[in-house]
């Protein structure tokens, strides 16, 4: 196993003092029996009754509920009836019947937290209050736990649809904004109200376009000075791409047409259209997917998941679920900030964002009060196939023997990790973890630079870009690095956005990953207008030998709405160096292996293109020198 199991909680008993009474017990179903024995010793070693006393301890104290009583009564028809699904039935049919019977188990849950809250409500003393409301919070977080399981594990919800799910999966947890919305549209005066703009960003924040829409057309009515700004915010909301359920239009295409709107959102900002009003300017960078605006609002969004899902749909709507453990890891860190760590229920959502269902299995069985939440869940996730005998983890629990090994246990459990086929990318993760825990850094290298290699081949270019970095493996960053670039150049756009942006220090690791990186920085500096600094840049990139050379005629492209701004960008010295580099790559002679400069010499297109920077070049060196000469005259 991966883990060492928690410690059982001590249970004390007032009243009794182990070190003066001797004491026995015995479990009985759900409690236990404790008593004094009936003699005691005294000075002379005498042995004398004593007065006997019992006390009943009760463990399980759920089942002697009435309400929870209906939840298990309620769901033993839908176990029942699970049991006799037709085992022929296979596909989507088979799959439908699974994610149905996941949501009746889910409905009992929430009609039993309904009924409980309702109880805690009406309870007649605090400490019944407090212990209903306890069990509601149980029973939340268990059908929050079981409608994430559906969604990974049952539903296999694929990149675009899965993003839907999840918002799904947060609007019906997070339900404040409902108690809210009713507070804000009572009152005689809505956009007045104290809490108007909390409940606009609350519906931002959950993709609750529509209705944030309605709310900002109140604001129009009653502020005029407003009512430009919210009309432009408003149209921002209602032509967001989102990939609705029926859609038929691909992930590409959805890709494409998102990123010309984030586009025509980062331009509004820019062009400061709404710097007269700090809510909408803080509601249009929630919808850019900054970071730092949306953990301005940790009070409104409560909770690290919640922040996740709302980071997703404006960072990464397409994200596959094999890249979701990276977006809840370090969204989880970036919520906390240091400042707590993370509970019980944290754990087991990572664990399912990580695809680790043994690990969701034992942490629920450890935090949870019952064992009805784990028979069933374990039960269902069985009939869908993925409990089956031959795939029971019994490879981890060798693991924790050899840990007791003391002479040649480190070296036998290496072997062992050698010999683990990672056949499946959530099992590749829990070896990876278990080598992480014991630092197995040779282990670690070699397991990250399999998933980045499966990545490849499935031209999933940010996970096995993110693989590669985790094992610090500089030829396999360079080998996708480059596909990156080719994929570039062949959609006109960069895939994987946000990791590219947030490189950091892995920068370094490859000169080609460094250049990936800084060429990515030259396209935000261009977008941001900053001209002279994304000149510099290009050119530092062709000067300084970073850029392949088969990339030169993309970088001296990508110089030509530079070279014919209204303004001078190059200087005179810096058009030498781009016209230098331009003769050095049209001159070149084509050798093996390198088929652009064959294509460079062949190929009509490439020859119109040298032609066509030659021409902007001269143009651009005329008025370099003279706005140059004019400068050194006065």
């Amino acid at each position: 196993m991966e883990e060492l199991d928690c410690e059982p909680a001590v249970t004390w008993i007032p009243g009794v003092n182990s070190k003066k009474k001797q004491m026995c017990f015995d479990w009985g179903p759900g409690e236990m029996l404790l008593c004094e024995t009936s003699f005691n010793k005294t000075d002379k070693s005498e042995k004398v009754p004593s007065c006997p006393f019992i006390y009943i301890i009760r463990k399980d104290v759920d089942v002697y509920s009435q309400i929870l009583r209906k939840l298990f009564n309620e769901s033993h028809g839908i176990f029942v009836g699970l049991q006799r699904l037709e085992e022929e039935l296979s596909g989507k049919s088979r799959k439908a019947q699974l994610v149905r019977v996941s949501k009746n188990y889910r409905s009992v849950i929430r009609a039993c937290m309904e009924e409980m809250h309702q109880v805690a409500i009406a309870a007649k003393d605090p400490a019944s209050g407090r212990q209903f409301s306890s069990q509601v919070s149980i029973l939340s977080a268990m059908e929050l736990i079981w409608n994430l399981c559906e969604i990974l594990f049952i539903e296999v919800a694929p990149a675009g649809p899965l993003l839907l799910h999840l918002l799904d999966w947060v609007r019906l947890h997070v339900c404040e904004v409902d108690s809210l919305s009713a507070d804000v549209l009572g009152s005689d005066h809505p956009s007045k109200h104290e809490s108007f703009w909390n409940l606009v960003t609350v519906l931002v924040l959950q993709g609750r376009l529509d209705e944030a829409r309605q709310m900002l057309s109140k604001e129009a009515d009653a502020s005029p000075s407003s009512a430009g700004m919210c009309r432009v915010l408003g149209d921002l909301m209602r032509t967001m791409p989102i990939l609705s359920p029926g859609n038929t239009q691909t992930l590409t295409e959805l890709e494409l047409k998102w990123q010309h709107w984030r586009e025509e959102c980062e331009r509004h900002l820019q062009d400061n259209t709404f710097a007269a009003n700090p809510h909408l300017e803080s509601l249009c960078k929630i919808m850019l997917g900054d970071e730092a605006t949306l953990l301005e609002q940790k009070e409104l969004m409560s909770n690290w998941y919640h922040f996740l899902v709302t980071r997703l749909l404006y960072s990464n709507p397409t994200v596959k679920p094999t890249d979701l453990h990276l977006y809840a890891q370090s969204s989880l860190d970036m919520f906390l900030g240091g400042e707590s760590s993370p509970e019980p229920l944290d754990n087991i959502l990572m664990a399912a964002f990580e695809f680790d269902i043994h690990q969701v299995i034992k942490e629920c069985s450890i935090a949870l009060s019952n064992w009805w939440f784990v028979a069933h869940l374990t039960d269902l996730l069985d009939h869908c196939r993925l409990l089956q005998s031959h795939n029971l983890y019994l490879w981890q629990l060798g693991v924790d023997y050899f840990d007791y090994c003391p002479e040649l246990g480190r070296v036998s459990l290496e072997l062992h990790i050698e010999r683990i086929p990672l056949n499946t990318e959530q099992k590749a993760l829990k070896v990876l973890r278990i080598c992480e825990q014991r630092q197995m850094t040779e282990q670690v290298g070699s397991i990250c630079k399999i998933l980045a290699m499966k990545a490849v081949r499935n031209n999933r270019l940010g996970s096995a870009l993110s693989w590669s970095i985790r094992a610090k493996d500089a030829a396999f960053a360079t080998l996708v690095s480059d596909r990156f670039l080719r994929d570039y150049c062949e959609r006109g756009c960069f895939s994987d956005l946000d990791l590219i942006d947030n490189l950091g220090p892995a920068m370094m690791l490859s000169d080609r990953l460094t250049f990936l990186g800084k060429y990515r920085e030259f396209h935000r500096l261009y977008g941001e207008k900053r001209f002279g600094d994304a000149a510099s840049l290009l050119l530092s990139l062709m000067t300084s030998q970073i850029a392949p050379r088969s990339f030169w005629m993309t970088l001296l492209t990508d110089a030509l709405p530079l070279l014919e701004q209204k303004q001078v960008i190059f200087s005179a010295e810096q058009t030498y160096e781009l016209m230098r580099c331009l003769e050095d790559l049209a001159s070149r002679r084509p050798e093996c292996g390198e088929p652009d400069a064959q294509r460079l010499q062949d190929d009509d297109i490439e020859t119109t293109k040298v032609e066509m920077l030659r021409l902007a070049l001269a143009r651009n060196l005329a008025r370099a020198i003279i706005r140059e000469g004019s400068l050194e005259g006065s």
